[in-house]
């Protein structure tokens, strides 16, 4: 199984669409294992976004992002980052695919309602980011065995 961050952004919560967002995920077959409703400190900021330093939104998105509360998420499932990038769509919401969460709800990029880790690797340190370990709740489902 893998797990991997999911977390939307403030205007997702303005726009009160925090069930409407997390029950897409659920709704294709994720585990929810972890949930919480932060206000992310520059410092956060800066080292979920390091990757983006020197980049001309850089300073933009840490503004965007410190702004309001996010709702942070933990999904776990086979091929969970790719399957909640799929389910995210483009970054660009003007070009994502009707049916995704961008194309469906997304109004631009810079403000693009969510963040999905792009990798196995980037979603472990993500992750760490929002959540320590014993935050993250292991179970079973009931469900898992028709996945």
């Amino acid at each position: 199984m893998q797990r991997t961050l999911v977390f939307l952004k403030p205007n997702a919560i303005q726009r009160r669409l925090v069930g409407t967002i997390l029950s897409r995920f659920e709704q294709k077959g994720l585990k929810l294992v972890a949930l919480k409703m932060v206000s992310v400190t520059l410092e956060q900021a800066r080292d979920l976004y390091k990757e983006h330093i020197g980049k001309e939104f850089f300073n933009p998105l840490l503004d965007f992002i410190t702004s309001g509360p996010v709702v942070a998420s933990v999904f776990e499932g086979l091929n969970a980052v790719q399957i909640c990038r799929n389910l995210v769509g483009n970054t660009d919401p003007s070009i994502a695919s009707p049916g995704t969460i961008r194309g469906d709800y997304g109004i631009t990029v810079r403000k693009n309602l969510l963040h999905a880790s792009d990798s196995h690797e980037s979603a472990l340190r993500e992750i760490k980011v929002f959540f320590d370990e014993e935050e993250i709740i292991s179970y079973s489902s009931c469900t898992e065995e028709h996945l």
